[in-house]
């Protein structure tokens, strides 16, 4: 089972910037799913780096959709960065991407 690394790239005032490297799966994306909307307090934009997140499961769309529904309760916005193409596929395929705004690499 490989480890989901994650890596505060930054918090700027109210913006959180979160990079994620590897898998993240259903054996990881509780504890992803706890540390993430933990650290969304104050915070009205949440960026997340997907430049070395190679796969990703159900289980991990759920956090994203959680973390996007506690972001608008706070008026928040969401931002996913440089999906690689298997994860970009995957937003496409479940209509993410209609949902949260990606930016390409």
């Amino acid at each position: 089972m490989e480890q989901l690394k994650k890596h505060i790239k930054s918090v700027n005032g109210d913006e959180l910037t979160v990079a994620l490297h590897g898998k993240l799966d259903v054996s990881n994306a509780s504890e992803f799913e706890r540390d993430l909307l933990a650290s969304l307090d104050s915070i009205s934009k949440l960026v997340l780096d997907f430049s070395d997140l190679y796969y990703i499961s159900s289980a991990g769309l759920r956090v994203l959709l959680k973390a996007l529904k506690q972001m608008k309760q706070q008026e928040g916005t969401v931002i996913v960065r440089n999906l690689s193409p298997v994860v970009e596929e995957v937003f496409r395929m479940t209509g993410l991407d209609q949902i949260l705004t990606v930016e390409k690499r």
